[in-house]
C-alpha cells in the first residue's frame, strides 16, 4: 500500500468513441501512452472526465482492463469504482483490485444529501473491502465537502484511504488545515483542471487530476512552482488559464474540446462524445477553435524544453 505514491499530475483518461460512439480500444491505448511519455504521475479512469456515466458496467471494467495493459505499471493506474450503492462500489472495487489496478478511486455520491456518518459509513464499505490505497474524490458544488476531521477520522479508521481529491474554490485554508491534522498520512490533490493548482502548490498539495492534454504543461507548472521558481510557473500557468477557463464552463464543453485537442495531435481518430450531449454552439467552437491553436503551440513548446 506505501510503496504507490502519487507527486504529480495525474490525468483524467478520457475514453475515445469512434464516429458510432463504440470504445475506440487502439485509441484508448495512445491515450494512456500519451499521458505516459508526457510526464503523468499516474493515471485514473473511468471517471467524469472518461464519461463514465455514459458507459456500461461492462464498458467501464473493459476501459479499466485495457487500461492497466496498455500502462503496463509505468505509473500508478488507478480505476474508479463509482457507485451510489456502497455494495456495488465496493464489489466493482474488488474486481478492480483483482484485474491489476494500483488505487481505487470513488467519488462519494452526492446525488441527495449525506451527513458526515451517512458518508463514512459508505466509504468505510468501500475501502474495507479492498487492500489496495483508495482515493476518496467530493465534488460537490456549492454544497460541504468533507474536511480536516473527517478525513482524519477516516484515515484512522480505514488506513488504506490515502488521497483525496477536492475541487472547489478558495480551498488554501482547507488544505492547510488538512495538512495541519493528518500531515503525510493522507495526500490531497486538486480536481478542478488545474484552475487552482498554483495557489494550492505552497500550502502541500501533492498534484492535481486535470484532462489528459495538458498534462506535460501542467507538469512543468508543478515543478517549477514547487521548486521556488514562481515567475516561470506563474507565466506559463498564465498561458494555459484562458484554455482552462473557458473548458470549464460546462462539464460536456470541456469533453468536446479535450477530444478534438487529443484528435489535433494525432492521439485519437475521432472526437465524438456521446450522447446526451451539449453541442457547443458556432461561436463557442470558434473561440475553442482559437483557445486549441494556442495550446498546441504551447505544449510543442513545454515538450521541445524537456
Amino acid at each position: 500500500m506505501d510503496a504507490v505514491k502519487l507527486d504529480g499530475i495525474v490525468p483524467i483518461i478520457p475514453v475515445p468513441f469512434t464516429a458510432d460512439e463504440s470504445i475506440d480500444e487502439p485509441g484508448l491505448r495512445r491515450v494512456v501512452d500519451y499521458a505516459v511519455a508526457h510526464g503523468a504521475a499516474g493515471a485514473c479512469l473511468p471517471a467524469y472526465g472518461s464519461e463514465f456515466y455514459k458507459l456500461s458496467d461492462a464498458e467501464r471494467e473493459r476501459v479499466v482492463g485495457i487500461a492497466i495493459e496498455a500502462n503496463r505499471r509505468r505509473v500508478p493506474l488507478i480505476a474508479q469504482a463509482n457507485h451510489g450503492a456502497a455494495k456495488v462500489a465496493a464489489a466493482t472495487a474488488q474486481r478492480y483490485e483483482r484485474m491489476g489496478a494500483d488505487l481505487i478511486s470513488i467519488a462519494i455520491p452526492r446525488t441527495f444529501g449525506l451527513n458526515d456518518a451517512d458518508v463514512a459509513r459508505y466509504l468505510g464499505r468501500v475501502a474495507g473491502a479492498v487492500g489496495l490505497p483508495l482515493l476518496v474524490q467530493d465534488f460537490n458544488p456549492g454544497g460541504p465537502t468533507i474536511g480536516a476531521e473527517q478525513i482524519d477520522a477516516l484515515n484512522r479508521a480505514y488506513p488504506n484511504i490515502r488521497y483525496v481529491k477536492l475541487e472547489e474554490p478558495l480551498m488554501a485554508d482547507k488544505l492547510i488545515a488538512i495538512r495541519a491534522r493528518v500531515g503525510e498520512r493522507v495526500g490531497v490533490l486538486e480536481g478542478w483542471g488545474g484552475y487552482y493548482l498554483l495557489e494550492l502548490i505552497p500550502h502541500g498539495i501533492c498534484g492535481a487530476m486535470p484532462g489528459t492534454p495538458l498534462v506535460g504543461p501542467l507538469t512543468r507548472v508543478y515543478r517549477l512552482r514547487a521548486s521556488g521558481q514562481d515567475r516561470a510557473a506563474l507565466e506559463l500557468m498564465g498561458r494555459l488559464l484562458p484554455f482552462i477557463n473557458f473548458s470549464l464552463q460546462h462539464f460536456e464543453v470541456f469533453l468536446h474540446i479535450e477530444k478534438t485537442l487529443l484528435a489535433r495531435l494525432g492521439v485519437i481518430e475521432h472526437a465524438t462524445v456521446r450522447d446526451a450531449t451539449y453541442v457547443p454552439s458556432a461561436a463557442n467552437r470558434a473561440y475553442a477553435e482559437f483557445l486549441i491553436g494556442h495550446v498546441l503551440d504551447l505544449i510543442r513548446e513545454v515538450e521541445g524544453q524537456v
